[in-house]
């Protein structure tokens, strides 16, 4: 990134008075070339619409804008929202919406975007868990979902099972969408420059998933009550998180059926695993993919 380049963003912040807010992770991304770079990484053509969460200082809105046929970008913060309007710097094909992603319904934004919806967003640090677990509630009606966070975050969502950033999070995305890092980026794209280095990653629905689209409740309770207390047994743990309506010869026939150590732990199970496992403990037929040949 050019010292021009960060001297206009200082003036855009001084001009409106505003700042990157701590509270709540602002990095805004400042690197023309990089957003461009984005945006064919993220997939995105002329006929589609673009739902974009956090546009920051809109640097990678303006890049989405010259791709996309429209963009709905959704900022939280007030300020910058005013700012953006007064300077009247997006392109005309850009919608900027002042409303709270963690609050608002996505769902029913993308769906009645219509077809070719795509979501693209650099992720405020602080809030990335619960903004991809939001995302996730998409897989039926967006193409796919490009999503710049930190490159832990992004750890935990390509993890593989046995390994320490394996967890509820890589189980729920494994479970419905596949994923790919595109980018690593370096923290002197974005302003402040942050301590930590971020990730660019892309993930797209399953056309057939481990759980089907009413069983994500379900399994979710599974998953998480697994890994609530990761140092236990899978038997223990279920027993706290799931409390005692299951029955404990259910979870030990398959665990035998399923040729695991009794003292397996949730990190010692794939996504098809538990998709598996939530069959058996609901009394439920398992989904056609969480299946013994989908276990790898």
């Amino acid at each position: 990134m050019t010292p021009s380049a960060r001297a206009d963003v200082r003036d855009f912040l001084g001009r409106h008075g505003l700042r990157a807010g701590k509270d709540r992770g602002q990095n805004f991304l400042v690197d023309p070339e990089l957003a461009h770079r984005l945006v064919e990484l993220a997939g995105v053509g002329e006929g589609d619409t673009v739902v974009e969460i956090g546009p920051g200082l809109g640097q990678l809105t303006r890049a989405l804008a010259t791709r996309a046929r429209r963009v709905i970008a959704i900022e939280v913060d007030a300020g910058l929202v005013r700012g953006l309007r007064e300077d009247d710097s997006l392109p005309p094909n850009v919608e900027l919406i002042h409303a709270d992603a963690l609050e608002m319904d996505l769902v029913g934004l993308a769906r009645d975007a219509g077809l070719h919806v795509r979501l693209v967003a650099n992720l405020p640090y602080s809030l990335s868990g619960p903004l991809l677990r939001r995302l996730i509630d998409l897989r039926e009606f967006a193409a796919d979902w490009s999503v710049m966070v930190q490159r832990e975050v992004a750890d935990r969502l390509l993890a593989s099972p046995g390994t320490k950033s394996y967890g509820s999070l890589t189980v729920l995305h494994c479970a419905v969408a596949s994923l790919e890092r595109l980018l690593h980026i370096h923290p002197r794209s974005f302003h402040p420059v942050p301590r930590v280095r971020s990730s660019f990653v892309r993930v797209r629905p399953l056309e057939t998933p481990l759980v089907g689209p009413g069983d994500l409740e379900s399994f979710e309770r599974l998953v998480r009550g697994a890994f609530s207390t990761r140092r236990k047994t899978l038997v223990n743990a279920l027993r706290t998180g799931l409390t005692a309506r299951y029955e404990p010869s259910r979870l030990s026939g398959w665990l035998h059926e399923q040729g695991l150590d009794p003292r397996v732990r949730a990190e010692g199970l794939t996504p098809a695993h538990f998709a598996s496992l939530r069959a058996a403990l609901f009394g439920v037929e398992p989904h056609p993919a969480a299946s013994p040949e989908a276990k790898g």
